[in-house]
């Protein structure tokens, strides 16, 4: 259990990180990037499912960390485009 945990965070920290550098040019700090990773993960969990999409590039961590990413950058941008139309 102590290690699943583990890699969900590192797989987390790396997948946020890569969000941060690609939308927005920077990361957030650890644990803005760990959160950041783990709500991309739950995103691209039920999404990719309900659009009927599989991620065939790999698997184990290094797909994880692509899912992840991939969440997490929809998330990014969901929320830069929000930011910008309330301000």
């Amino acid at each position: 259990m102590l290690t699943a945990i583990i890699i969900m965070l590192v797989v987390g920290a790396i997948a946020g990180w890569l969000a941060g550098l690609v939308v927005s040019g920077t990361g957030f700090g650890l644990v803005g990037d760990i959160v950041i990773g783990i709500l991309g993960a739950l995103i691209a969990g039920f999404l990719f499912p309900y659009l009927g999409l599989t991620l065939t590039l790999g698997g184990g961590i290094l797909g994880a960390i692509i899912m992840a990413f991939i969440g997490a950058v929809i998330l990014l941008v969901v929320v830069k485009v929000i930011k910008s139309i309330a301000a």
